[in-house]
């Protein structure tokens, strides 16, 4: 049995680079926390889990299809599995990642090892238009 483990999100370093960071990695569910400095932005992607997205600090514009919205702290926001977004700091921002059941079905390419403390090597969104 596990005992609790817990994280005071605004207290976690601040790398001051976009690099997601897997805080827990479990077969139920996956949680990452990324730093955006303003203007940084995640480019159109999907992922193969449902998507929680947390903001933490700061403030975000999240797209999906032809709606954006404005978020600040405090609001979340969900994704089906598939679903195509876009997420822009507007201002220096935290967001937390929470995807489920992770990996998806699909999630990582054949062959590719599903190593808890990193994220695939096709997570990299592709260009836009490509």
């Amino acid at each position: 049995m596990r005992g609790v483990e817990r994280w005071h999100l605004p207290s976690i370093d601040v790398t001051g680079k976009r690099e997601p960071r897997v805080l827990f990695s479990t077969p139920t569910c996956r949680a990452v926390v990324i730093d955006l400095q303003a203007g940084d932005a995640m480019g159109e992607h999907s992922v193969r889990e449902t998507a929680i997205l947390q903001v933490v600090s700061g403030t975000v514009a999240v797209g999906s299809g032809e709606t954006a919205v404005e978020c600040a702290a405090g609001t979340l926001v969900t994704f089906a599995p598939g679903e195509r977004r876009t997420v822009q700091a507007l201002e220096p921002a935290r967001i937390v990642l929470l995807l489920a059941p992770w990996p998806g079905e699909g999630h990582y390419q054949t062959g590719e090892d599903a190593h808890p403390d990193r994220l695939p090597a096709h997570a990299q969104a592709p260009p836009l238009g490509a």
